[in-house]
């Protein structure tokens, strides 16, 4: 139990954390909306409070360091209690969510996939949209940190390339220390999000839409304060999104590296964020020519392709603007965009570009071999040479990806969901991305008419999709409890 306090120490700390989010939205609730929703704020800052003190005193005296089993043990207990505690004020009278569409909602928020039980939202108690922005910012800046600092560790799904990047004993370590590493992202994120709220105040939206937006453009979840979502604002607040959820959705170590050298050539050097800028690129091309015979002017065709393309590929999930209207290439191109993601180190969800970049290298290298058996052919990414480790690493998060899909897909098929929805609710919950396809879940719709089991189920998805499958697995593996 000992070598587990730190566990509880660091357990202990997040529901502190929590209960002082909770208790400064219920004073905003009190004092500022008067939107009665505050007693439920109150409560949720009570109990995460008594349950993070109870942790906290748990892990007093805790040893500075963590091992394998600790590490899942912080992950998986992280993100599966913390949206527990976060579902309260959902299942409050102000919002007014039974226990099951609370824990989705918070799930959703806190994993910043951006699905929504939740209607109503232009006329919703402000407290309630400013939790739900709050949940999506706090979850970004959290999967940032286990990115950066605890996948690697973990050596999951290929995770391990940028493990010399996030350690404090490499020679080609970003800073020196990891703490300083640490404060570094946290004053990124926090400047970025201020950015991004003085871009989105210049376009002519509100504060508090500019705030809560901000929160949820960096963080690339996708909540909106409308039911419309971005599609309630002007061309202007479009562009301020698409260029944040880019920003959300690149490497943060390599903001650290440009930042911290003030080489603008390092930024440039990166494979995996060129990759990504491509594939964008080719996406919103694609989107354009799907847009052959609507009645829309050339920035409107533009802005709207790159605006779903973006909010896709980073797995915002924001909509300005219903693109299954745009035919079969737009829908079939919306498709294959819910899987791919953003960069590895950012807050976007998804396949990776990075794991994209390592199959294609893998196959060059598969055929160079049979092409010329006798020659020693090698493969390199970010710097360093693919070993077979890394290789097989990604092969199985990909086939534990795909498997995870479509076990999901069937078994929501068995719960009554026609195969469009089945098939996109499983795919937007395992890459955290938001909206589905069709007319229940597509971007004019919502998850409220699925039956609560398929609610549930997807909750469990997109968590795995969050912690990258194999954290969520090793906890349901007696032998990673053997000592």
């Amino acid at each position: 139990m000992r070598k587990y306090q730190i566990v509880f120490l660091i357990l202990g700390s997040l529901c502190l954390g929590l209960a002082l989010i909770s208790g400064f939205v219920a004073v905003m609730s009190e004092f500022v909306y008067a939107d009665q929703a505050g007693a439920s704020f109150f409560a949720t800052a009570v109990v995460s409070g008594f349950l993070g003190g109870v942790l906290f005193l748990f892990g007093q005296d805790a040893e500075p360091a963590i091992d394998y089993r600790g590490a899942v043990a912080l992950t998986a207990g992280a993100w599966i209690g913390l949206p527990l505690l976060a579902a309260i004020p959902f299942a409050g009278a102000a919002a007014g969510l039974g226990w099951t569409d609370a824990v989705f909602e918070s799930v959703s928020g806190i994993t910043t996939t951006g699905s929504t039980v939740m209607t109503g939202l232009d006329t919703a108690p402000p407290s309630i949209l400013l939790w739900r922005a709050f949940l999506q910012w706090v979850g970004g800046i959290g999967i940032i940190g286990i990115s950066i600092a605890i996948l690697p560790f973990l050596r999951v799904g290929g995770m391990q390339l940028f493990q010399m990047e996030s350690s404090s004993q490499s020679r080609d370590r970003v800073i020196a220390r990891p703490g300083q590493l640490a404060a570094s992202i946290v004053l990124l994120y926090l400047g970025l999000t201020v950015a991004c709220i003085a871009g989105y105040l210049a376009t002519g939206m509100s504060g508090f839409d500019a705030a809560t937006h901000a929160m949820t453009t960096v963080s690339t979840g996708g909540y909106s304060t409308s039911d419309s979502s971005m599609g309630n604002f002007s061309a202007g607040a479009q562009w301020v999104a698409i260029v944040f959820m880019l920003a959300g959705a690149l490497p943060f170590l390599a903001y650290v590296r440009f930042f911290s050298q003030l080489d603008s050539r390092r930024l440039g050097a990166y494979e995996e964020i060129l990759t990504f800028f491509a594939i964008v690129a080719v996406f919103t091309l694609i989107l354009v020519l799907s847009q052959t015979g609507l009645d829309l002017e050339g920035e409107d065709r533009v802005r709207l392709a790159l605006f779903s393309t973006t909010a896709l590929i980073t797995t915002t999930g924001y909509a300005a603007g219903d693109y299954q209207l745009w035919g079969p290439l737009a829908i079939t191109g919306a498709f294959v965009l819910t899987f791919l993601g953003g960069c590895a180190g950012s807050t976007a969800g998804g396949f990776k570009t990075f794991r994209i970049l390592i199959v294609l290298k893998s196959i060059r290298k598969a055929l160079n071999q049979a092409s010329m058996p006798n020659s020693v052919v090698r493969a390199h990414h970010a710097g360093r040479q693919l070993t077979e480790e890394d290789i097989a690493s990604v092969a199985l998060f990909g086939g534990l990806f795909v498997g995870t899909f479509a076990v999901a897909a069937i078994l929501l098929s068995a719960m009554g969901l026609d195969p469009v929805s089945a098939l996109t609710a499983s795919a937007t919950a395992i890459a955290n991305v938001g909206p589905g396809l069709g007319e229940v879940i597509g971007p004019a719709g919502n998850f409220i008419p699925l039956p609560d089991a398929a609610k549930w189920l997807l909750c469990g998805v997109m968590l795995m999709g969050r912690l990258e499958l194999v954290v969520i697995l090793l906890l349901f593996t007696p032998r990673f409890w053997v000592h």
